[in-house]
């Protein structure tokens, strides 16, 4: 693996990005990349997308929003979504897109940042918690609300 690096969404990355692959089962847990890219065009101010690169190579893509007029509180600075293409799961990049969202939040004051899924074999609950994330509600929909402490 080369030095990996993150950087915006862009024209340049898009295509990739929607083609990230999953591992069997993962898809039951996504919404299609391209509701996450919508975010972008209906929030600029709010939404927050970088694009993993492993040398020139898409390996991932997170979505998250940091948004403090949001109307519920999980919502004001969540991690929306977080792919690594199958082929290259295991190898940190994850970890490695979750600490720069912490760090973008960081720069912003926020003090935590959550997640919400849906819990399920096969599902992404392992993964927050190993990252850092800890089970802190449930939605109306009984999807997990989790959070991350912003460590200063």
């Amino acid at each position: 693996m080369s030095e990996l690096r993150i950087v915006e969404l862009s024209a340049a990355t898009i295509v990739a990005v929607n083609n990230l692959s999953l591992k069997p089962g993962q898809e039951q847990f996504l919404a299609p990349v391209s509701y996450g890219i919508a975010a972008t065009v209906i929030n600029p101010s709010t939404s927050w997308q970088r694009v993993v690169l492993d040398g020139d190579e898409v390996v991932g893509f997170v979505s998250a929003s940091f948004d403090p007029d949001a109307p519920e509180e999980h919502f004001r600075s969540v991690l929306w979504r977080i792919n690594v293409d199958a082929d290259t799961q295991g190898r940190g990049i994850g970890r490695y897109a979750v600490d720069a969202l912490l760090s973008e939040a960081r720069d912003r004051g926020v003090d935590h940042v959550d997640v919400i899924y849906e819990a399920g074999e096969g599902g992404p609950e392992a993964f927050f918690r190993r990252v850092g994330f800890v089970p802190v509600g449930e939605t109306e929909y009984s999807e997990v609300i989790a959070e991350i402490r912003v460590a200063d």
